[in-house]
């Protein structure tokens, strides 16, 4: 799945989606080489106003926040599993980073948003990890676990593209802390990254400026929402090149490593 992204705006830069467009001037957050989504840290998003009339490059927290959720205390539980302090009873991690496209429009957590709450996740490009499963010298057979290799993904020839998101706002009843929250839309993966995301064989639901401008500022109605929540960006426009193992601790977490037998 799509939990490691990166966007990279360092000076002003004129986004159009359509008849839609606005210059945007770099700040902070926009300037994220790896972010590792399980730090839920903030990461520039596209949303449209009210009118549908603009959008705004906005700062939200990755990492879907339910309505149901009550406060930050409730929401680390929710996020790295935990003891409820009431009932007692342990809660596994639920992950919220992706949200399935296929299921979308099915899950009640999800689907308010995307009928009415779409957004534009910007990337320069993501990572993710190939499993690969060596031969064992006794047993010429495959071993059992896998070494994973990493791998730095974007499309040919753009310095920022966009994934599908959701987002929803959310209020921390403990503090009144207002926050806007999103979630990045997968499917299934095309012929690169099923070489690529070989274990899940998933993508990020990567779409081009016609398909963008409809996903951000049209009203699509749920059948179509689910087409675009499906869509699978041709592996031909896509780049892939392996990284150091240890890239996320490394100063040039980008720079390419080769490593024999892989493309």
């Amino acid at each position: 799945m799509c939990y490691y992204n990166g966007v990279k705006i360092a000076k002003a830069t004129n986004i159009q989606l359509g008849q839609f467009e606005k210059t945007i001037a770099p700040l902070p957050f926009m300037q994220q080489t790896v972010s590792v989504g399980f730090d839920y840290n903030l990461f520039p998003v596209l949303k449209a106003n009210a009118d549908k009339t603009s959008f705004d490059l906005v700062p939200m927290e990755w990492g879907f926040i339910p309505t149901y959720i009550a406060n930050r205390e409730t929401l680390v539980r929710f996020r790295n599993g935990g003891t409820d302090p009431v009932t007692g009873k342990f809660s596994p991690p639920i992950i919220t980073l992706n949200a399935i496209g296929e299921e979308v429009l099915e899950k009640p957590m999800y689907k308010s948003s995307a009928l009415s709450r779409r957004c534009l996740v910007l990337s320069s490009g993501f990572f993710e990890w190939r499993h690969i499963y060596p031969i064992g010298k006794k047993t010429g057979k495959p071993l059992k676990t896998a070494v994973k290799y990493p791998y730095y993904i974007s499309v040919k020839g753009q310095d920022c593209f966009y994934m599908a998101g959701i987002w929803t706002p959310w209020i921390d009843k403990s503090t009144g802390e207002y926050v806007e929250s999103f979630s990045i839309i997968t499917t299934r993966a095309n012929a690169l990254m099923e070489q690529i995301h070989n274990s899940k064989k998933r993508m990020p639901v990567i779409l081009n400026e016609e398909l963008a401008t409809e996903w951000l500022m049209g009203n699509p109605l749920p059948a179509r929402i689910s087409a675009m929540a499906t869509y699978q960006f041709p592996a031909e426009k896509m780049v892939a090149y392996s990284l150091a193992k240890d890239f996320l601790s490394s100063p040039d977490p980008l720079k390419e490593v080769q490593y024999e037998g892989l493309f």
